[in-house]
C-alpha cells in the first residue's frame, strides 16, 4: 500500500503534527525510570538538581521523542496500513520532514548528553544507536519479536535507571542497582510485546515478525503476561534477600493486582491490551519506584 499521496503536495509539516510525531505519551517511562536511577543510589539530588532535570528531558522529550521519529519514518509504509491518519501517512508530515527531525533530535540529544558528563554521553549513545537499530534498515531489530521488545525495554526502563544512578553516584551503580535496572527492563519486554498488538496487520503485511504475529494473539499475551511476572518475581526475591520485607511486600501486593488484570487481558488479548496497558502497567511502574525506595536506604546505610 502507498503512503497517502498528500505527502507530496504540503511544503511544510504541520506544527501539531511534529507534537504527534514524537509521541509525549510514550516519554513517561523513560523519564521515570531515570527518576528512579536518581532516587535508588542513596544521593540527595538537590544539589544536583539542573543535572536531574536535564536528564529527564533527555530521557523523555529528547530521546524517546527521537526514537518515535525515527520509527515513524521507517514505519511509515506499515503506518499506511495499520494508522494511515498518523502524521506521515497522512501527508501532514510531507516529504522526508519525518527523517530530517529524526536526525536533528539525534544530534540534539548527543548534545545534551555532553553536558551530563562521561557516563551521560555513554548512555546516549548507546539509546540513539539503539533507536536507530530498532527500526532502521538493515539491522531493523523490531522485525524479530525477541529482539525487538527487548531492546526497547533495555532503553525505556535499564538504560535510564542506570543513567540516572550513574549520574548521581559519579561512576558504576552498585550492584543492587544494576541488577534491578536490568530485571524491570527484561519485564518491560511483556510490556513491549503488548505494545505489539495495535500494528498486527500491517506487521503481518510487512513481514515484521512480532511476537502477536508469530505466536498468535493469545499465546504472545501469556509470554507477555509470563516475562512480567517473573521479572517481578525475581525483584520480590532479591528484595527480600537484602533484608526490605516491607518493600517487598508492597511490590507482592502490586503484583497481584496486575495478575487480576491479567485474568482480564487473557480473556481478549488483542481487545484488551490498550486496557492493561493504562492498568496493570502503572502498577508495574508503581513497583519501580517502591524498589528505587528500598534501594535508597540499602545505599545510604552503606
Amino acid at each position: 500500500m502507498q503512503v497517502n499521496q498528500t505527502l507530496h503536495s504540503r511544503t511544510y509539516p504541520q506544527p501539531r503534527a511534529m507534537l504527534e510525531l514524537i509521541k509525549p505519551v510514550t516519554w513517561f517511562p523513560p523519564m521515570w525510570a531515570y527518576l528512579c536511577g536518581v532516587i535508588s543510589v542513596g544521593v540527595s539530588p538537590w544539589g544536583a538538581w539542573p543535572m536531574v532535570l536535564l536528564g529527564v528531558l533527555l530521557a523523555g522529550p529528547v530521546v524517546c521523542g527521537m526514537s518515535q521519529a525515527a520509527n515513524d519514518w521507517c514505519d511509515r509504509f506499515v503506518d499506511a496500513v495499520n494508522e494511515p491518519n498518523r502524521p506521515i501517512p497522512s501527508g501532514r508530515i510531507p516529504g522526508r520532514w519525518g527523517l530530517w527531525i529524526a536526525l536533528a533530535m539525534s544530534v540534539l540529544s548527543l548534545a545534551m548528553g555532553w553536558l551530563l558528563g562521561p557516563w551521560g554521553f555513554a548512555a546516549t549513545v548507546v539509546g540513539v544507536l539503539a533507536a536507530w537499530a530498532y527500526s532502521a534498515e538493515p539491522v531493523r531489530l523490531k522485525r524479530s519479536g525477541w529482539w525487538g521488545p527487548g531492546l526497547v525495554g533495555l532503553c525505556y526502563e535499564g538504560l535510564p535507571w542506570f543513567t540516572g544512578a550513574a549520574i548521581l553516584s559519579a561512576g558504576v551503580p552498585s550492584f543492587p542497582v544494576v541488577t534491578m535496572a536490568l530485571l524491570y527492563a527484561f519485564g518491560a519486554h511483556g510490556i513491549m510485546t503488548l505494545n505489539d498488538f495495535k500494528a498486527l496487520e500491517g506487521d503481518r503485511q510487512h513481514g515484521v515478525r512480532s511476537l502477536p504475529v508469530v505466536l498468535g494473539p493469545d499465546v504472545a499475551a501469556r509470554v507477555a503476561c509470563t516475562v512480567m511476572g517473573m521479572a517481578q518475581l525475581l525483584v520480590i526475591a532479591m528484595l527480600l534477600i537484602w533484608g526490605k520485607p516491607i518493600h517487598a511486600g508492597i511490590v507482592t501486593l502490586l503484583l497481584l493486582g496486575q495478575v487480576i488484570a491479567m485474568k482480564t487481558l487473557l480473556s481478549d488479548p488483542k481487545g484488551r491490551a490498550p486496557w492493561y496497558q493504562g492498568v496493570g502497567i502503572l502498577m508495574y511502574v508503581s513497583g519501580m519506584m517502591v524498589t528505587a525506595f528500598a534501594l535508597r536506604t540499602m545505599e545510604v546505610a552503606l
